[in-house]
Parts: C-alpha cells; structure tokens; sequence
C-alpha cells in the first residue's frame, strides 16, 4: 500500500515572548533581524518571515475590524464580526476553514501565530464558525454577507493585446478602468447602494465589496438576480457575439438607461464605454490591427449589410497593416453610406454591442452568486507578486498602476526601516516630528490605502449610528 502523502510542517510560530500588540523599536528591531535581507531587495518578495513582520506591525487591523463589524460602536464587537468565518491558506498550502474570532486582537494574535501565506473572508452565520460543531448541521447556515463582484484581468486576454495570463500592465488596467467606473455608477444609481469598496487583488483583478444592510441580506436567489442583470457579456472564448443588447425592429433600438448611460451619445457626451473604446481598444491596444482579430471584428457587423462588409474586407486586405483607428473610420463611412434609416436602425446598434463587447465590464458571476463565498481579504499580501490587496478609490481609478502604484511588502517593510532610522532617537521623520501616529503603516507608502478604507469605514458607522438613532426614537414613540 502506497504511503500517504505528507503535508511540510507549519512554519512554526513567533517566539511566545514577543508581545504582538506592541510597536517599539526594541520589537521591530527583533522583526527585521528574522527578516531574510536579500529578499528585501526582490520587489516581489513574499518571505514568510516578511509577511508575519507586515502582519505584526503593518497590516490596518483596527479598520479590517470596523469594516466588517458594522457597527456604530468602534470598540464593541457584533454578530456581523464574531460570527464571521475567515479561512488561512497556510505557507504549506494547508487550508483552513470556519475560522472565528471575539476581537481585531484575537484574529491578529491567531494570524500572527499561523502566519498563513493569506486570509480568506466569508459570510456570518447563525453560530460562531468555530462552534459549527456543537449545533445541529441544519441550524449551521450562512445569514449575510458583503455583495461582492470579481473582475479579472484574464476575462480580457481574447481582446488585450500587451499582457496575458497573469500579466499585468499600465496600459491593460485600463479595461479594469473603466470597469470599474461603470459598474460602480450602475450599482450606485440604479440600485441604491451606497457603500463600495474596490480592492486591487494584487495582481491581475478587482473586487468590489458592497457593505450595504440591504445587500448584506440578499439571498442567493437575489445575488444571482442581480448579477444576471449585470451579465452583459456572455458566450465562450469560441463564441463571436458575445453582447445581444435587446431588439433592433425597423426604427432601431432603445437601450437600457443604464448601458445608455454607460455608452453616451456623440462627441462630448460619449459615455465611459466608448471613451474607453477609442482610447484604449483602438488606439492604445489597436485590437484590429491582427488580421484574426479585424476578421472577428467584420463577423459582429450586420450580417444583411453583406455589400458593404465585402468593400471593407477588400480593403483591408490591399492594406494589411491599417490601424484599428482607420479600419473603425471606414466601418463608420460604410454606416453613413447605407442612409439615415440603416444607419440608425441597423448599424447604429450594432456597432454598440461592439462597444459594449469590448468595453463592458467581465465579472466572475459564481463569486457574486453564493453567500458563502469566501474570497481574500484586503491589505492581505498577494504570495505571487509580494503586493499589497489594497481599497482603491474609485475617482482616481485610471490613475492606478498596478506595477508600480501599489506597495509590496518588501518596500513597506524598507521604508519603515529607513523611517526608524531616520528617526533614531529623536523621534524625528527627517525633518518632521513623528507625533500622533496612528500605526506604523502612517509612517509608510501604505497610509493613502489605508485612510481610504478609513473614510469607508467611518461612513458605514455614520450611517449605522443614524439607524440607531431612529430606532431609539421610535422605541420613545412607543411608549
């Protein structure tokens, strides 16, 4: 009988001696004597010792905790917090679930211990995870959970023509880009949903989290409803039209509000959509230029406009290298030849799925389906790339590069080596006085992030501690 295969040992925890709570120097010099300084110099570095010296003294616990508590309180734990599951991919690839925790203290003092590679987040439940098995199996289910959405870079890999797989650049973040911005103004206008927060995923994706009460509650029917209706392109990698945007009859056709909005009119009132498909599909990516690819593109034009598809194809053929730009222009010029009638019933709604099929965003609909779904948590460390899961604003979306915008561990961990020296014992950064420090991750590249999460956080109390007003009030009523 073959042996079972066995699992390396956890890397064993840190000395019992070491008060995790603690930020001295004396501590932090103990830190980064562990810390292999080679690795330091590697951008990507994820070092298990590294990761457990960002867990210790870098990663913003006390927001991770308001964030998920939802509370009005800042101190007191919830339901939303004490049931909550969290998983840990250990640095042997272990998997652990149904995690749970009382405090912020007890899930770092439990990380701190495991110093898994990453941390997963769930949904809360009707028992605490780690108690699950002290109920009844029926009575152990999920009850709430953020919305969340995923979009990954590799959904674009058939349209971008820079990276693929698992790379990543400037220049392909925009199709996150503008994903970004218009899912975030369709779930904020059309839906109602106030409380969004975007997290690189530290290599080549998004995720949205959506702490609203109202989404925190759906079931997996609603999430699958909602999705659904945001499912606008479908189909396989093999499928050509992937977008069917509703029906064209002979005055054209009348597009949903919300892809109207996303897609825009002419000229200045173009929408993000085709800002984007200009900008980026035709100029920057030239996603036409390949003979393959302007083929596919002749496939999504009017299959009755056959006259006009056969002039584009022959000139495209004398002129094999056109830029996507021009091959664009002359569809347009085939459009305007056909007359105002084609043109507005006919080629106008078809080139908008074009637009839409290269522009929309892509989302992982099975991660936004299910309460349970566990999916990482911010400000964790990507183990691939060494990056930090970091809250990104949704104003400055396109101005986020991914390749060099965004910390890695080694760079936090360099930076708050060169703050404590600079410091010494004057308790001075260079020329400023290092006073009321929140954590050392205000002394670093990582503070924009993390006061990003801050004002999420602190609009979520805001509005919990509204409702518990009104419910205060109306209680007095009652009586």
């Amino acid at each position: 009988m073959a042996a079972a295969a066995v699992l390396p040992p956890v890397r064993p925890p840190p000395p019992m001696d070491v008060d995790i709570e603690e930020d001295d120097d004396q501590e932090l010099d103990k830190v980064f004597a562990q810390v292999d300084e080679k690795s330091l110099d590697q951008i990507d570095s994820a070092e298990p010792m590294a990761i457990l010296a960002y867990y210790r003294h870098l990663l913003p616990w006390k927001h991770l905790f308001l964030w998920l508590n939802r509370s009005s309180s800042p101190t007191v734990a919830t339901r939303n917090f004490t049931h909550r599951e969290f998983a840990f991919t250990l640095q042997n690839e272990a998997y652990l679930r149904y995690q749970s925790f009382s405090s912020a203290e007890e899930l770092k003092r439990e990380v701190c211990r495991l110093n898994p590679a990453r941390f997963e987040i769930g949904p809360v439940y009707t028992a605490k995870p780690k108690d699950r098995k002290t109920v009844q199996k029926t009575m152990f289910k999920p009850v709430s959970r953020e919305l969340v959405f995923d979009i990954d870079m590799t959904d674009y890999d058939e349209i971008r023509t820079c990276c693929s797989g698992k790379g990543i650049c400037k220049r392909c973040w925009a199709f996150i880009a503008v994903a970004v911005e218009v899912l975030d103004a369709t779930l904020r206008q059309d839906f109602g949903f106030k409380h969004l927060l975007w997290v690189y995923s530290g290599r080549r994706g998004i995720h949205c989290w959506i702490s609203d009460d109202e989404a925190c509650s759906l079931s997996d029917e609603a999430r699958k409803s909602l999705t659904g209706w945001l499912d606008v392109v479908k189909g396989s990698a093999n499928q050509v039209k992937k977008v069917d945007a509703g029906p064209i009859n002979a005055h054209g056709r009348t597009l949903h509000p919300s892809l109207r909005r996303a897609i825009g009119g002419e000229g200045e009132a173009s929408g993000p959509l085709k800002r984007a498909f200009v900008s980026t599909i035709l100029e920057d990516q030239d996603c036409f230029k390949q003979k393959s690819h302007s083929d596919t593109l002749l496939e999504l034009l009017p299959a009755s406009e056959a006259d006009a598809i056969g002039r584009l194809r022959a000139k495209w053929e004398k002129e094999p290298f056109r830029s996507s730009t021009n091959k664009w222009t002359d569809i347009m010029e085939q459009a305007s030849r056909a007359g105002d009638k084609k043109r507005n019933a006919i080629w106008k709604p078809c080139l908008e799925d074009v637009i839409l099929q290269y522009t929309y965003p892509r989302i992982d609909l099975e991660v936004s389906k299910h309460l349970n779904h566990l999916l990482k948590s911010p400000f964790v460390i990507h183990p691939g790339t060494g990056r930090v899961c970091v809250p990104l604003d949704p104003a400055n979306i396109w101005a986020f590069d991914p390749t060099d915008g965004c910390p890695t561990v080694a760079r936090l961990l360099k930076e708050l080596q060169t703050v404590d020296a600079d410091a010494g014992v004057t308790g001075k950064r260079g020329d400023k006085v290092l006073t009321n420090v929140k954590g050392n991750w205000e002394r670093t590249s990582l503070r924009p992030f993390v006061e990003i999460m801050d004002r999420h956080c602190q609009a979520i109390m805001k509005e919990q501690k509204f409702i518990k007003q009104e419910m205060d009030s109306k209680s007095v009523d009652a009586w």
